[in-house]
């Protein structure tokens, strides 16, 4: 973050933890004693174990060198900004809430001088922060994709008592460069229980994935229990449930947490959960193992929850909470499957090297029917394909000599591309599919794949649906919409009601976009339990690949490798198995670290199960 100005320049002290391996920078940056102010520019991003933190004012500091100072400790790793708070006066400190949220730019805020309203006596002086919003994460930690111009003020006065200049009044939050974000911030899934859906095939309960952004230097483990514990974000409260008493914090006095060498977490609770049974008990400290599985270098492989006089309350390992809870993949899978040049459902093993992909087994395998698209159910039991012309969906089982019945939706679309979109299953058994005919476009569901379809309410859905895919928590459903020319990915959440005659009443509600800088979206696949992989283009741009998070934010470094051509894409949940994608060369494989690779020219519509 190099602030240019006149004057001499502030040295850095480093200093090396030998045991900890980690770098303390007793300053972000140079800072000017006197001069014009630039933008606080982000720093580049820097190793994972580098730890840095802020200079407290110098003495006699000029009002220029005070904003740029506070500016700079709020990208610092000082866990409660106690070095941020030096530059501003007592009262503003107590005033100041910087947990409120995090507003991110891209680049820093340039600082630039207003009027003062003292000119006369030159004691207090002004300063309207500017950028361009790139997100914000509010109080919650959850991450929201922004746009438009951050005007914020700053303004200083000189104290009477000491003759130092500070920060008597400021916006709420922090805000930093899109640089600093991605250094100070780690995206991390707390994970909740779905609500309100279909049991799962396997009988466990399923759980949901609720992203949030904590600061990866700053105690994370900690701070990831703590989000846990106050239950769901917003957005998704109204499909999740915690397991966790209502109002069940840390016991008061405990303000750190980490795990033994042994890779055990306790974690003492208050008065809340002191009555809790050992089962509820397990679904708690379950929550806590798929939470902090990938947050350590080594993970946390066991977790004791205790009661707020120190017993023990119960304790679980991470296979035991495998069978209390599944994440809603199914049956672990290796195959691919797709549609071969004679449109029939075809699978092949994902470790299949030079060996030609076999029909499926029963009528959809066969050819009978000609196909263009097909999705698989997470068990592998069932399947459904939408015919060659995208008039027709059918349902079928995946068994040797099963016949295929009538056709269970017909659409009356007047071109294919007005027809049936590629269907879903959820982790319910439950089939998605939409109908793009534009006298009567519409979302629809036929629970386990078969009876009357159901329309799905769309209320604020501005667009037709091009494609579903329903994330395996069977609460989440990503939608390509067009409108207008144009199309985006938007991410919405499944609400059931059963009405007072019995029958189901299901809706799409709080659409939201997750590519706004992309014109075009060409193909989407859940990725995993939070992340997506996109195909489009930004505009006047060229096609693209890459990993989107449910709440809109990309993670550094995660683009798959380029791929030209791209029609359609296929990942799973599972995020070991590789990408599957249909491109001008046919069906190709992409495994982690390698390059991708030819399957076959003569194939289209690749799937994973879902």
């Amino acid at each position: 973050m190099g602030a240019e100005g006149g004057g001499r320049r502030r040295a850095l002290r480093l200093g090396v933890y030998v045991g900890c391996g980690a770098v303390l920078l007793t300053g972000c940056a140079s800072m000017p004693d006197s001069g014009d102010l630039r933008g606080v520019e982000s720093t580049p991003r820097q190793d994972a174990q580098v730890r840095v933190f802020a200079m407290p004012p110098r003495e006699d500091a000029a009002p220029a060198e005070i904003v740029q100072g506070f500016l700079e400790a709020l990208t610092s790793d000082d866990p409660q900004y106690e070095t941020a708070r030096e530059y501003l006066t007592g009262d503003a400190s107590k005033k100041w809430r910087p947990y409120k949220s995090t507003t991110v730019l891209a680049d820093g805020p340039n600082p630039e001088p207003e009027r003062t309203r003292n000119r006369e006596t030159g004691d207090d002086f002004a300063y309207t922060l500017t950028g361009s919003r790139l997100a914000k994460v509010d109080g919650q930690h959850a991450y929201a994709p922004d746009s438009g111009a951050y005007n914020g003020t700053v303004h200083l006065t000189l104290q009477r008592k000491t003759g130092q200049w500070r920060i008597d009044a400021l916006p709420q939050g922090v805000v930093m460069g899109k640089s600093d974000f991605e250094r100070n911030y780690k995206s991390v899934n707390k994970y909740y229980f779905a609500s309100n859906v279909p049991a799962g095939t396997s009988g466990q309960l399923g759980t949901v994935a609720d992203p949030v952004y904590v600061r990866g230097k700053v105690d994370p483990v900690t701070a990831m229990v703590t989000e846990l514990l106050k239950g769901p974000t917003r957005w998704l409260a109204p499909v999740a449930r915690s397991s966790f008493p209502t109002d069940t914090e840390l016991k008061k006095g405990v303000t750190s947490l980490a795990p033994d060498d042994q890779n055990k977490l306790t974690v003492p609770l208050n008065k809340k959960a002191d009555r809790v049974g050992r089962t509820q008990c397990t679904k708690m400290a379950a929550q806590l193992l798929f939470t902090l599985k990938d947050l350590t270098p080594t993970g946390v492989d066991e977790v004791e929850l205790r009661r707020s006089d120190g017993s023990t309350l119960c304790d679980l390992g991470e296979d035991q909470a495998e069978s209390i809870a599944s994440h809603r993949t199914g049956k672990p899978t290796e195959s691919e499957y797709f549609i071969d040049g004679k449109q029939r459902l075809v699978r092949l093993s994902g470790g299949s090297n030079g060996k030609d992909p076999e029909p499926v087994p029963g009528a959809l395998g066969e050819g009978a029917k000609k196909l263009r698209a097909a999705a698989i159910s997470r068990d592998e039991v069932t399947a459904a394909g939408v015919s060659f012309d995208g008039s027709s969906l059918y349902v079928g089982s995946l068994v040797s000599g099963a016949s295929l019945g009538e056709a269970v939706l017909h659409s009356a679309g007047p071109t294919e591309k007005d027809r049936l979109t590629t269907p879903s299953w959820d982790g319910g058994g439950d089939l998605w599919v939409a109908d793009r005919d534009p006298a009567k476009s519409r979302l629809l569901l036929l629970q386990k794949g078969s009876g009357e379809p159901l329309e799905v309410r769309t209320p604020r859905l501005d667009g037709r649906i091009d494609a579903v895919r329903v994330a395996a928590d069977g609460v989440r459903i990503a939608l390509i919409v067009e409108r207008d020319g144009k199309t985006s990915l938007q991410i919405g959440r499944i609400e059931r009601e059963t009405k007072a005659d019995g029958r189901a009443d299901v809706s799409i509600l709080e659409l939201h976009s997750v590519t706004p800088q992309l014109e075009e979206v060409t193909a989407m696949s859940w990725a995993g339990d939070s992340r997506l992989v996109v195909v489009g283009r930004e505009k006047g741009g060229v096609q693209q690949m890459r990993y989107v998070q449910v709440d809109g934010s990309t993670l550094p470094g995660s683009a798959p490798v380029s791929l030209t051509g791209v029609q359609q894409i296929a990942a799973s949940e599972d995020e070991r198995l590789p990408l599957v994608a249909y491109s001008e060369d046919g069906i190709v494989r992409l495994s982690s670290g390698a390059q991708w690779q030819k399957i076959m020219k003569e194939g289209t519509a690749p799937v994973y199960p879902g």
